[in-house]
């Protein structure tokens, strides 16, 4: 029982903390009389949420937003992948890559809107643009990051052992920088999962029904106050599934199988 409680004692301490603060918000509106135009009670909340996603389009949206970011990280990875293994064979790669992530890497992806609204219109190829723009750098900077502190002992074994460059790579590099490659991995996340609710407010509608950023649109235009929370929870919830599920997952099923549980690296 006590190894039980040890091992989720992270999730039970999140569930806490988030039930406290639901407690606090219906305490607050029920005292406090506030109209429910302003600030709607938990309970009207969570009635909208479960009407909207079961009677509604909330769940298709929510599909669509979360299809079009798998899709926009999946491509972010490989991109950065691609430069980070270029980059460890020429240092004039490495040189140039390191020069366009200290460009690109602080510049928001909203503030490309004009040209990509030039170059890719309104679309879902605007949003998948904005994903990667997000997405991409962080992960780059943090696999190269983690490619220059593998200890040059490492890679002689690895020669010694007769190993090609191939080999090198993949079962010597980018296992050793595995860490900094998950951390680069949730920044992206996180970055790519604000800016396609941004992007998708501002270009309205994408696709068939819109995603998640619509239907918060939706919600401010009709002064719906309940739905527009609604839909905010519903953002925080998934950050939190992804965050301490998938993420926690994959790092069961690498860092710590391989030993290396808490060398993951954020840069």
């Amino acid at each position: 029982m006590n190894r039980f409680l040890q091992k989720h004692a992270k999730g039970f301490a999140r569930a806490f903390w988030c039930l406290l603060l639901l407690l606090v918000w219906e305490l607050w509106v029920k005292l406090s009389h506030v109209p429910s135009m302003l600030f709607p009670s938990v309970e009207e909340v969570f009635i909208t949420l479960w009407e909207d996603l079961f009677h509604g389009n909330l769940l298709g949206q929510t599909i669509s937003s979360l299809w079009l970011i798998c899709l926009g990280l999946g491509i972010a990875l490989l991109l950065s992948l691609f430069a980070g293994l270029l980059s460890i064979h020429s240092k004039t790669a490495a040189s140039f890559m390191d020069t366009l992530t200290a460009i690109a890497h602080p510049l928001p992806g909203l503030a490309l809107l004009p040209l990509i609204i030039m170059w890719f219109g309104t679309g879902t190829k605007a949003v998948l643009a904005i994903i990667i723009h997000s997405a991409l750098w962080p992960m780059l900077l943090n696999l190269m990051t983690g490619f220059s502190s593998v200890p040059d002992i490492y890679l002689d074994t690895g020669r010694n052992l007769s190993m090609g460059p191939v080999s090198i790579t993949l079962e010597i590099m980018l296992r050793s920088s595995f860490g900094y490659v998950l951390s680069g991995l949730k920044i992206g996340w996180a970055r790519a999962w604000r800016a396609l609710i941004s992007a998708e407010m501002v270009f309205g509608a994408v696709g068939s029904q819109g995603g998640l950023g619509w239907y918060l649109l939706n919600q401010r235009t009709f002064m719906d106050t309940s739905g527009l929370f609604a839909g905010i929870l519903l953002v925080i919830l998934i950050g939190i599934l992804v965050e301490d599920v998938c993420f926690s997952v994959l790092e069961k099923h690498t860092l710590e199988r391989w030993g290396m549980k808490g060398q993951a690296k954020t840069t």
